[in-house]
């Protein structure tokens, strides 16, 4: 397969030629995008100012509520990170899908009332600290206030996430006792959806948890994060690519956690700290795409270096 050219044109600029770049991935079946959008660390770069300017002056309540349209014009794809706190409504559905162009697409989180077993002791959780949550892997609630209200967008939504954070061992003894849970789930999803499962244990990674996620045809989910292996390891591991598609997130250094990286590196307008392997382990899935014919979806997140779509235009500069 020949090489995508990344230079449109002389004339084009950076962001049109990233554009460019990531429109011919797409049409290869490689979606590239970023874990979320709203950042004021892209002005100048990914947005420009003066579309959202009110009366001569920048808005950022303009800017919150409109700039996903800017972003598709150069990311074919989105990450949707913030449905991991609650159940959006159906209006909030309407609003978010009519202020982008028909041909961006979502990789949505589902909600953590879903997939978190015990609440953890976190002030925001208030009197649910602490407690067991009866709702975890509750297939009937995903789909009544979740998929159901996603229907009507269903070709716009190529991946839905489940995130499961670091389990302790009051939650699960083991993993045979959390496959078992995520085994009977999963086998209990409607199947006009397709998932995948990221997974923050590093002691699960092994051959009964690849098999569980293949019966099912979901994918695991290569997820760079603070006690994760790398993810030219996880890449490396046998049977790792458990469905007909592979799902990427790039979300921070291995043995950095978030707090330390949002300290760090916000507010996001700019490489901070390059990392090559990560880089590197990115193309090497884009590669695997390739061979494999299968699509990709591959989320990079600003806490990852600094800044995500300088990190994307690193990662295919370097293809």
């Amino acid at each position: 397969m020949s090489e995508l050219p990344l230079f449109d044109s002389p004339e084009s600029s950076p962001r049109e030629r990233l554009a460019a770049t990531l429109r011919g991935l797409a049409a290869e079946g490689v979606w590239i995008g970023t874990s979320s959008w709203k950042y004021e660390g892209w002005l100048g770069h990914i947005y420009t100012p003066e579309r959202y300017f009110v009366r001569g002056r920048f808005s950022m309540k303009r800017f919150q509520e409109t700039c996903l349209a800017e972003y598709a014009e150069t990311f074919p794809i989105v990450g949707g990170d913030f449905t991991f706190y609650q159940f959006p409504s159906l209006s909030y559905w309407r609003r978010l899908f009519a202020s982008a162009p028909s041909t961006l697409r979502y990789a949505f989180k589902v909600p953590e009332a879903i997939t978190v077993k015990i609440f953890p002791s976190h002030e925001r959780y208030g009197a649910r600290a602490g407690q067991a949550n009866e709702a975890f892997l509750n297939a009937e609630l995903l789909e009544e206030a979740f998929l159901e209200l996603l229907r009507p967008y269903r070709s716009q939504i190529p991946v839905l996430i489940f995130e499961f954070g670091a389990f302790s061992r009051q939650a699960y003894p083991g993993v045979d006792e959390f496959l078992a849970d995520l085994d009977r789930f999963l086998g209990a999803l409607p199947r006009d959806f397709d998932y995948s499962v990221e997974i923050r244990n590093p002691e699960y990674l092994g051959s009964e948890y690849f098999s569980c996620l293949r019966r099912h045809g979901v994918a695991h989910v290569f997820n760079a994060w603070t006690r994760m292996p790398e993810l030219a390891v996880q890449i490396s591991l046998p049977d790792a690519f458990t469905a007909r598609f592979t799902v990427t997130r790039a979300l921070l250094k291995r043995g950095r956690t978030y707090e330390e990286a949002v300290k760090r590196f916000a507010p996001y307008d700019r490489i901070q700290e390059e990392n090559p392997r990560g880089r590197e382990a990115l193309r090497e899935l884009i590669r695997q795409a390739r061979i494999r014919q299968q699509p990709a979806f591959l989320f990079v997140n600003n806490r990852f270096e600094g800044n995500a779509p300088r990190t994307i235009e690193a990662v295919v500069e370097g293809l």
